[in-house]
């Protein structure tokens, strides 16, 4: 008997529906078609365990599977679900007269069990898109799906309650979830808040700019001096996720398989922070089995490279065309995805390999030249894509020993929150969301400086020794921090404020 059931495949952050068809004739031996991969067909073995657990088996016939389309490679195990329910319909063990109205997914133990999948989402959106009546997968993806609405969700535990659903004997319990109401009601939850960061005002200042902005920033400091405190604080000031970034965030982490636990919607900006030994693969993406990378993972929240000096020169350059384009696109000879990218970059390095250059307290004990050889590692090219630079000081003892606590994270992210607003009125027919997104037509168009504005920033070039890259950026800071008083025009101590942020670009910085 022929019968098709239906699954999933995942292609980027993408699904694409995949027709199971299993033959069961008179015979011996099994056959899955259409490539698979390994773990697709070793599935043989852990349904006839899963089966026999349950007080079915499989039939001693031949059986034939079929996945199509058959261009598509089909990886992983999730598949499991599927292929058993077609071989027990197929044998006419159980019914099959509602197979094909709904999605099915799951990873099978042994016993019986069914364990979660990547991917449950997009999968789920799929379904509704193919006009399915229901989606059966795993309980604990079950919240993540049940974000897409006009659709069915069954969370399951076990095969068994799967044939029992099918059969009409036992009625699975719909999984629903509130999106909106779900999404507002912790969209304003924060881990870090900056109101525990003593002193650094001055580098809080910069971090509001830049998330106004959306522009990059470096931090450049001893160790000790807060770098990493302040970088984990930023997504606090960031404003909310929108219901769309949030779907779209979400998507991304659950192809991934990184979701937490239940959790049906993200609705706080993801924040990545990975060490300076990885791959670049492992950051832009791809593999033999394609993920996205953290720089995806990052997309709508921030990436933070600690002691960006460290990371591998191949690993820094590949980051270059994502932080221009806001989307990676990894080819392969056999795959070709794309993942977005959209992130804001947070680094931060020590001014020397000793740590104690410009330090106003400890000497530096690297010897001449090794200063500006340890900057090199970052190259001209990257260290253009990041609009602001600053210098973090340790903190005194008389900061660090006062009773009294900053400006909390929520004042913070008010001013932000209005700065983009602001924003989105002047980019409202453009496909520009932020300032750090503007090209050099629209600066002309919106960042139109005074004639005293123009001055200042002639003077800063000529006597700071400010390289030509740093025109366009103090421009871009210049409007946002205007956007930040409310100004309409770039006054100039908006344009003064912007050229104390570019540290590095200025001659003779490091020695």
């Amino acid at each position: 008997m022929l019968v098709k059931a239906f699954g999933g495949a995942v292609n980027g952050i993408d699904a694409r529906i995949i027709t199971v068809e299993t033959d069961v004739v008179a015979g011996a031996n099994f056959f899955i078609v259409g490539l698979p991969d390994s773990a697709v067909k070793e599935s043989q073995q852990r349904i006839e365990s899963a089966l026999r657990s349950s007080g079915y088996k499989l039939p001693g016939k031949k059986i034939t599977i079929n996945m199509a389309p058959a261009d598509i490679r089909k990886e992983g195990t999730s598949y499991d679900l599927t292929l058993a329910i077609g071989i027990l319909a197929a044998s006419e063990q159980m019914k099959c007269a509602e197979i094909d109205k709904y999605l099915i997914m799951g990873e099978l133990s042994l016993d019986g069990g069914v364990h979660s999948i990547k991917g449950a989402l997009s999968m789920a959106i799929e379904a509704r898109k193919f006009g399915f009546k229901g989606f059966i997968l795993p309980k604990q993806n079950a919240r993540e799906a049940a974000v897409v609405n006009d659709l069915d969700i069954y969370g399951v535990d076990t095969i068994a309650q799967v044939i029992g659903f099918f059969n009409g004997s036992l009625e699975l319990e719909k999984t629903q979830v509130d999106t909106r109401s779900e999404f507002y009601k912790n969209i304003d939850v924060c881990t870090f808040d900056f109101a525990e960061v003593k002193g650094q005002e001055n580098v809080k200042r910069a971090l509001e700019i830049a998330a106004a902005g959306g522009h990059n920033i470096i931090m450049i400091g001893p160790p000790g001096a807060g770098k990493t405190m302040l970088a984990k604080r930023i997504a606090s000031i960031l404003p909310p996720l929108t219901l769309q970034e949030a779907l779209e965030t979400t998507k991304i982490h659950s192809v991934a398989g990184k979701l937490q636990g239940n959790v049906s919607l993200m609705t706080e900006r993801p924040y990545r922070a990975p060490h300076h030994t990885v791959s670049d693969v492992a950051l832009v993406g791809g593999g033999a089995f394609p993920q996205p990378g953290e720089i995806s993972l990052a997309h709508n929240g921030v990436l933070f490279l600690d002691e960006l000096p460290e990371f591998k020169r191949t690993v820094l350059e590949v980051m270059r065309q994502p932080l221009e384009d806001r989307t990676i696109q990894i080819s392969r000879a056999k795959f070709s995805v794309n993942y977005p990218a959209s992130f804001m970059l947070i680094a931060s390095m020590n001014p020397c390999p000793c740590g104690y250059y410009n330090h106003p307290e400890k000497e530096c004990v690297c010897s001449s030249g090794v200063v500006q050889k340890y900057l090199n590692r970052i190259s001209g090219p990257l260290l253009d894509r990041i609009d602001i630079h600053i210098e973090v000081v340790p903190v005194p003892f008389e900061e660090l020993s006062k009773q009294s606590k900053s400006e909390s994270s929520k004042d913070v992210r008010n001013r932000v929150i209005q700065a983009r607003e602001l924003q989105q009125k002047r980019f409202a027919n453009t496909t520009i969301h932020c300032n750090a997104q503007m090209d050099t037509k629209t600066l002309q168009t919106y960042c139109v400086l005074t004639a005293e504005g123009s001055a200042l920033l002639k003077q800063a070039m000529e006597k700071l020794g400010l390289s030509a890259r740093a025109y366009d950026r103090i421009i871009k800071v210049s409007r946002t921090i205007a956007d930040l008083d409310s100004s309409e025009d770039i006054m100039p101590i908006h344009v003064a404020e912007a050229i104390q942020y570019r540290s590095l670009d200025r001659e003779n910085w490091a020695g």
